[in-house]
């Protein structure tokens, strides 16, 4: 850092002095590349599913700069017509998703009528590459049997994912009940109408008038009011009261220490820091009234999305089984070398993710890592509703568990434990949904970071933590 800016503050000279001593923090130093960093180059993979690359299909994301993993996975279906008709059957069970009463599971394909219903559609669709002498070139593929074979490629590399709406039932009332703010920690110095550049390298200083620009609002406390209503959740005309008087609150605050004038000038060049800091206050008083809430399942199943990873070119993935030389930099790692994950490669944010790998691979039927989407699970945060994707989901013979490891002084804080609530109720409806058609049942289980070794089975972890 060559040039530091100060706005407004009565120690300048303090704070230049500072920076320009030898061990200061923002004191320049030079920093030293080796040629081994300077020589790295990076490049993106998509990661598919391994079913859509047993299907043969590409992903349309891939470009000249990127790659695909799992390259050396040889299709299933090595004719082209046997590809073509093997996809137009996956296009056709794609579709079936949105029919969760003729479709609730993946299982349900392997029904004579269903297949049936299938092969039918596919047929309908199939138009052979080019019409051909008889006894001349590849003879026409047998459907059925493609249809079949796909059916149970189907079936072993999915896990029944199923869309759940939760809609509330009947009008939704919502809103901030009023309360007083904590305002001990806002202080803003009187702004000046100058920014003073002091060049640390040089010692030469630069004086430039800030102006007075900005909206000229006639009451003070309408700055504050004007940043709040930017907010998407806070409309103007049901919590105007509220706003008036947090607005009001500020004010005074701000006026206990400052001359009017001064306190307009803050409010107008820091009017959106201050309404952030107000409104994340308010969340913690929001309120919403509702009758009750149902679960709507719009797909029985739905398919994997893919992924992308920025990865080191000259590193190919490591295997997942063996300890990075460099645990705190797990980011930097792709993993590959799975035998039970529905994807070719993951990355892991942890030593203890990757472990969790290992038990998975040893003892579920299948895995992954989910992208973000996948789940469409959204928790409460105040009056946020962010969408909280899972670490990992393992299938086993009797049971699907959506996983995640979490730091052990991380599980009581308030946002991890928002999650874990929508994830445990958005299992308890997966769970509901699976008993109506004889399928698995879903369970939660939030681990800590602590607790994952390879000599641990997946099910001693549930039963301590799920």
């Amino acid at each position: 850092m060559d040039r530091l800016n100060i706005v407004a503050h009565d120690k300048f000279q303090e704070i230049i002095s500072e920076a320009n001593k030898p061990d200061s923090a923002i004191h320049l130093q030079t920093l030293v590349l080796d040629t081994d960093e300077l020589g790295q180059k990076t490049a993106t993979v998509v990661s598919q599913s391994q079913l859509a690359t047993k299907l043969g299909l590409k992903p349309a994301q891939v470009t000249s700069s990127t790659t695909m993993a799992g390259q050396d996975e040889a299709p299933v279906f090595t004719k082209p017509a046997e590809q073509r008709v093997a996809q137009l059957t996956y296009e056709v069970i794609r579709k079936l998703e949105n029919q969760p009463l003729t479709l609730p599971t993946i299982e349900y394909l392997k029904k004579p009528e269903i297949q049936a219903a299938i092969v039918k559609a596919v047929e309908e669709q199939h138009q052979p590459a080019q019409l051909e002498l008889e006894g001349v070139g590849e003879a026409p593929p047998d459907i059925a049997e493609v249809v079949a074979k796909t059916v149970e490629l189907v079936t072993q590399q999915t896990i029944d994912i199923p869309r759940i709406l939760v809609v509330p039932k009947g009008e939704v009332k919502s809103g901030f009940k009023p309360f007083r703010l904590e305002l001990s920690t806002l202080k803003y110095p009187a702004v000046s109408d100058e920014l003073w550049i002091q060049h640390l390298r040089t010692n030469q200083l630069e004086v430039v008038s800030l102006g007075r620009g900005g909206i000229e609002e006639a009451r003070l406390e309408d700055y504050v009011v004007s940043g709040l209503v930017d907010f998407d959740d806070i409309s103007y005309d049901d919590h105007a009261d509220l706003l008036y008087d947090l607005a009001t609150q500020t004010v005074q605050h701000f006026k206990s220490y400052l001359a009017e004038d001064d306190t307009r000038k803050v409010l107008r060049c820091y009017q959106r820091d201050i309404a952030r800091f107000i409104h994340a206050q308010m969340q913690a008083h929001y309120w919403e009234e509702v009758l009750g809430y149902e679960a709507r399942i719009s797909k029985g199943f739905t398919e994997l999305k893919q992924s992308a990873y920025t990865y080191s070119a000259q590193e190919p993935p490591a295997n997942y089984r063996v300890e990075p030389a460099d645990k705190s930099n797990m980011a930097k790692y792709l993993f590959g070398g799975f035998k039970k994950c529905l994807y070719p490669v993951q990355k892991f944010d942890s030593d203890s993710e990757r472990k969790l790998a290992v038990i998975l691979e040893r003892d579920a039927v299948k895995w992954f890592k989910p992208a973000k989407g996948q789940f469409q699970i959204y928790y409460v945060n105040g009056a946020d509703r962010p969408e909280y994707q899972p670490d990992f989901v393992g299938e086993t013979v009797d049971t699907i568990y959506m996983l995640e490891p979490k730091k052990r002084a991380e599980l009581e804080d308030p946002i991890v434990v928002a999650k874990k609530k929508a994830a445990v109720k958005w299992c308890a409806n997966a769970s509901d949904h699976a008993a109506s058609y004889g399928g698995k049942p879903w369970r939660y289980v939030l681990i800590p970071h602590d607790e994952i070794a390879e000599n641990i089975t997946l099910e001693g972890l549930a039963a301590r933590f799920g």
